[in-house]
């Protein structure tokens, strides 16, 4: 890794297979290098799948086959900024359609336990606009949904 700072994700034994689902699935992301167990671990065997070294969005991540010990929380997550309703239905489907499931508010978890915010940039910029009005319209709209309906916001945003 070249990155001064990197993200380390904990997984039981899949950080290739999300390493590779991340690569295909998002733009600016693939798998860089595989590490193997020098040895056995506590929750591995020497010659086991130990590190990925890959970049989700052209973030520097590192996946550590680390065990059954820790679990993913929504006290983490990656926001998606996307630029229309086709993306964002893309990166929402792979990730539900993948195994994951849906939460609200645009937020899913896909099937390692990652939570993402599949974020359209129109809603953003509508609940953090000059017209508090129309932001409180589209915060209210984006409440009752789990995948951001684009148009919707821009309707609230609209009044």
């Amino acid at each position: 890794m070249t990155s001064k700072n990197t993200i380390c994700l904990w997984f039981d034994g899949t950080a290739l297979d999300a390493a590779t689902f991340y690569a295909r699935t998002f733009p600016d992301s693939a798998v860089t290098a595989v590490h193997h167990a020098p040895g056995d671990f506590p929750s591995g065997k020497q010659g086991d799948v130990l590190t990925v070294e890959f970049t989700v969005l052209g973030i520097p991540c590192l996946g550590l086959n680390g065990g059954s010990a820790f679990r993913h929380s929504e006290a983490f997550s990656f926001q998606v900024a996307t630029d229309d309703q086709a993306e964002t239905d893309r990166l929402w489907n792979a990730i539900v359609g993948n195994g994951g499931q849906e939460s609200a508010c645009g937020w899913c978890k896909d099937k390692w336990g990652l939570s993402w915010q599949i974020t359209p940039r129109v809603l953003t910029e509508a609940v953090t606009g000059p017209d508090r009005a129309a932001a409180k319209r589209a915060f209210e709209a984006m409440m009752t949904m789990r995948k951001i309906d684009v148009a919707a916001i821009e309707a609230a945003r609209q009044g």
